[in-house]
């Protein structure tokens, strides 16, 4: 047999703090770069009797050893030590919250910083502020899976407390310790010489632009964040009150003024619910046709608060069996609503029955009105509202329901392009926000091509898909070590948002781990795996009411435009599809010498913990008659040999 004729490497028990390796109990023996291995003896050696010939030994041989030449020397580092990772996740909300739990969790060295432009965490909650904001599906719903509230105070929270909520979680894991404030971000440029994001980013208290470097960059920035003022002839001429709902001040007192809203999406649909009460009158411009519904999943909402009682909350606090029951009970009923997203099916026809009578008898003072809401295209078409109030807001005589389009603003108004001019105290545009999913902020990658110019469907550029061009909505071919959370194709119809923001995170977090671990030095998906996805994607959206010709933030509000808004099949079956990466579907480039995957990868050929005379090498074992779960078996990432947290 080949006999090993040098000791492990000095530098290997350095690290160990031994002086030499040989001095210790012993342990498999180690080759390294000036370790020598003699070939092995195919033939029976002869008994000398005599004095021993003068033959060299293997220990002594001068000849050239036969084994190949090693092209690099080793890499002295241990398979089990990461990498640090410099990882930026752009956005407080929702999803920069979850991200600053889950990633420290389960990505070892990871470097994480969560820019956010506000003062807080909170995203959408902290902002919108207009009267009448809340969720529009349970307060139980709408929270996260490992952090249960089960004193909410109504069925369908109010915007603060679900603030409240998202803050408190960041709160009570420290998340804090990783957020930039107050800093927008301007830029993001791939330096292709050290494979790295440069973001620039502005303080927007004092206006100072800085650079700095991360390895990764994960977008949070929600799909209904970056918000603008509609850009219709003279609105910067209007010397009124002009806010958007996203930008509502809180200070302005509706009592007894004439106000115009324009949109009828949920925001507007809260806001003419809420103002019309206290308004002497109130103009409603309505472009588009909307659905109603009573609910979202058949549990109802009325403009009224709809408070748990003190019975249900203690309940729930003391019993949390009873609560478990109640909390699957409601989140089920959203993991159930796919069917009903398919043309001609029988539960879509069914909401088209429904919404129809709940809207006539809603719209009973001015039955005239039905014609003019109830759309051509199916329930689902357009993300659904349930709009309590709304249609009894909009049948008052203090409100004007305008679907003429507008032409143009004065100093005092709004002209529609009959010629009609009506003059407002104040004007709130619950117009949406940037539908296209394009960025606030340029990303330019290896190329140089914005990542903006690629997805925009105005843009001229020859290289434009002009839609938001991804692979599975996790990143975009040519733009490396940049992930999307809930960006495009972000979510199912069906299921919640915390459970599918939660799940894609894990997703990342396996890439940061496997890039960490393994000398990656980039990733990114391959245009022939994000090509048939996007063919797939087509072909199964034309199967569903999303392709009717409607306007909505699933298409970019372009009728007919390419769906990218919702995933393509249910929320269980994304679920499924983030389980596990599809790693062959990607590109890599490595750290190693000459772009061997291995070198940096496999390291000196040692873990740390096996040579740690402390450490468990044989933590797999269980006690006799231990409950071992076969198929958690050997496949828990963290519980390698020596180490279990």
């Amino acid at each position: 047999m080949a006999e090993i004729v040098a000791n492990p490497a000095a530098s290997v028990a350095e690290k160990l703090g031994v002086s030499s390796i040989s001095e210790q109990e012993p342990v498999a023996a180690v080759v390294t770069p000036e370790v020598q291995i003699a070939p092995e003896v195919t033939s029976t050696p002869q008994i000398e009797t005599a004095a021993p010939k003068t033959a060299p030994s293997i220990h002594t041989s001068t000849k050239t050893p036969l084994y190949p030449e090693s092209k690099f020397e080793l890499i002295d580092r241990f398979i089990d030590d990461p990498r640090p990772l410099r990882v930026a996740v752009i956005g407080g909300g929702l999803s920069g919250i979850l991200s600053g739990i889950l990633l420290p969790a389960k990505v070892p060295n990871i470097q994480l910083t969560i820019y956010e432009k506000n003062k807080d965490f909170g995203g959408t909650w902290l902002e919108n502020v207009y009267p009448g904001v809340r969720c529009d599906i349970p307060s139980h719903v709408y929270q996260s899976t490992f952090e249960q509230k089960t004193d909410w105070s109504d069925q369908f929270a109010p915007g603060a407390e679900i603030r409240d909520y998202w803050q408190g979680v960041a709160t009570k894991y420290n998340v804090h310790q990783y957020a930039r404030f107050g800093h927008r971000i301007e830029d993001l440029t791939w330096d292709n010489a050290d494979s790295v994001w440069k973001v620039t980013l502005t303080d927007v208290d004092t206006g100072e632009t800085t650079v700095e470097v991360q390895d990764f960059v994960l977008t949070a920035i929600g799909r209904f964040n970056a918000w603008k003022l509609p850009d219709y002839p003279g609105i910067n001429d209007y010397k009124g009150v002009l806010r958007h709902a996203s930008h509502y001040d809180p200070t302005f007192d509706p009592t007894g003024k004439t106000v115009a809203v324009i949109g009828n999406g949920a925001s507007g649909i809260q806001l003419v619910a809420n103002l019309q009460k206290t308004v002497s009158h109130l103009d409603h411009y309505a472009r588009n046709r909307t659905w109603i519904a009573g609910s979202w999943a058949g549990d109802e909402r009325t403009l009224e608060p709809q408070p748990y009682t003190p019975e249900q909350k203690s309940l729930f606090a003391s019993d949390p069996a009873a609560y478990l029951a109640f909390r699957k009970d409601l989140e089920d009923k959203y993991w159930r609503r796919f069917s009903a997203f398919f043309r001609g099916s029988p539960e879509n026809a069914a909401l088209r029955e429904r919404f129809t009578e709940i809207m006539r008898t809603r719209l009973a003072k001015k039955p005239e009105l039905l014609e003019h809401i109830v759309p051509d295209f199916s329930p689902n078409c357009r993300r659904l509202t349930p709009g309590p109030g709304y249609l009894e807001a909009i049948s008052e005589d203090n409100v004007s329901y305008i679907r003429t389009p507008i032409s143009h603003f004065t100093s005092t108004g709004i002209v529609t392009t009959d010629g009609t001019a009506r003059n407002v105290d104040a004007v709130f545009c619950a117009t949406g926000a940037n539908v296209n999913m394009l960025t606030p902020f340029s990303i330019h990658g290896p190329s140089g091509l914005d990542l903006r110019t690629l997805w925009d469907p105005s843009s001229p550029h020859p290289a434009s898909r002009g839609f938001p061009y991804s692979y599975l909505g996790q990143a975009t071919p040519g733009y490396p070590n940049l992930f999307f959370i809930h960006g495009p194709h972000g979510t199912g119809p069906s299921g919640t948002v915390p459970h599918s923001v939660e799940n894609q995170l894990t997703l990342y977090a396996k890439f940061l781990r496997k890039v960490a671990r393994e000398g990656i030095r980039t990733v990114s998906p391959s245009a022939q795996a994000a090509d048939e996805f996007i063919a797939y994607s087509d072909a199964f959206f034309n199967s569903t009411v999303l392709s009717d010709h409607c306007s909505s933030w699933y298409n970019g509000g372009k009728p007919g435009g390419r769906i990218h808004g919702l995933w393509p099949g249910s929320a269980g079956h994304v679920t499924a599809v983030r389980r596990e990466p599809r790693w062959e579907d990607w590109e890599y480039t490595y750290l190693g010498v000459q772009g061997n995957r291995f070198a940096w990868y496999l390291g000196n050929g040692w873990t740390r913990k096996e040579a740690d005379r402390e450490s468990d090498m044989t933590n797999y074992l269980r006690k006799p008659g231990e409950r071992v779960e076969l198929r958690d078996l050997h496949e828990s990432w963290w519980e390698l040999p020596g180490v279990r947290e």
